[in-house]
């Protein structure tokens, strides 16, 4: 999710929920003998606001879950899971007054409340920067499900190249070699393009090792090296978009359960404060 032009009305929204409640709470921490505190009218007000808005945006997971449901565009879901996500922790922080943070639950609330909320920002960013990303280094990228199948095409293809010299009119030491070069370095890296210490994996070394067989094989066989050369480069670049991919998604693996954790004790710590 690319953050553009689009998001501005949500963006304006966040701003102006967020310097009505900062004057709100100027003026009450002002007023208010004693000072700010959570259980007081205007601290409840911070709170029940700051906890709807966690629920609203906790609802996008829902939202993904019943995409056949009619419960609005993802990308409007998505703007505002951004945006009203992003001012939720000053709307806690004013709900706990002079933000501190008093007892055990209410320790570990603020300590995941944090680790959610910077890592939703993390998560924005890499959103926002890793398409282009892709875009700048993977220009033959391909849809993310389809690589494995893109990669037995590769294989397979690669592997035709190679048979079909042996009908070529070319030396048979020259094609001996080509054979022998295929059999140690072109085919583990295509086989396994992302085993570490594979010599193809890396764009330089890769270039080096053509260059070589170039060198040391007739012009005959130079659109067969040509277009090992280039499979190779795809394969390398699909190895990169994976990479992308796995950036773009890990950061989901802390943000989502700690996510529902702090909803869950946000409530039970909901339900405490109005009982007692």
């Amino acid at each position: 999710m690319r953050i553009d032009r689009t998001h501005k009305p949500w963006a304006a929204m966040a701003a102006i929920l967020l310097i009505v409640s900062l004057i709100i709470y100027v003026w009450y921490a002002l007023t208010k003998p004693g000072g700010p505190r959570g259980g007081t009218f205007w601290g409840l007000a911070f709170g029940i606001a700051g906890y709807a808005l966690m629920l609203y945006v906790g609802l996008l997971g829902v939202r993904k879950k019943l995409p056949v449901w009619r419960l609005g565009k993802a990308q409007t879901w998505m703007r505002g899971h951004l945006w009203m996500g992003l001012i939720t922790l000053p709307l806690i922080l004013l709900h706990a007054g002079g933000f501190h943070a008093r007892g055990p639950l209410t320790l570990v609330l603020m300590i995941l409340f944090y680790i959610v909320w910077f890592s939703g920002i993390f998560g924005a960013a890499l959103q926002h920067y890793l398409p282009s990303m892709i875009t700048a280094d993977v220009p033959l990228e391909t849809i993310y499900e389809e690589i494995p199948h893109v990669r037995a095409q590769l294989r397979e293809e690669a592997e035709e190249l190679v048979a079909a010299i042996a009908s070529d009119e070319v030396e048979q030491e020259d094609k001996a070699r080509l054979r022998d070069a295929y059999a140690v370095t072109i085919r583990p890296f295509l086989n396994a393009p992302e085993q570490p210490g594979v010599v193809l994996a890396d764009g330089q070394k890769s270039e080096i090792v053509f260059d070589s067989l170039r060198r040391g094989l007739p012009e005959s066989l130079r659109g067969a090296l040509d277009d090992l050369e280039n499979i190779c480069e795809e394969e390398r670049q699909f190895t990169r978009q994976k990479q992308i991919y796995q950036w773009l998604h890990a950061w989901l693996i802390v943000h989502v359960p700690l996510s529902v954790a702090l909803l869950v004790l946000g409530g039970v710590h909901a339900i405490i404060a109005l009982r007692y």
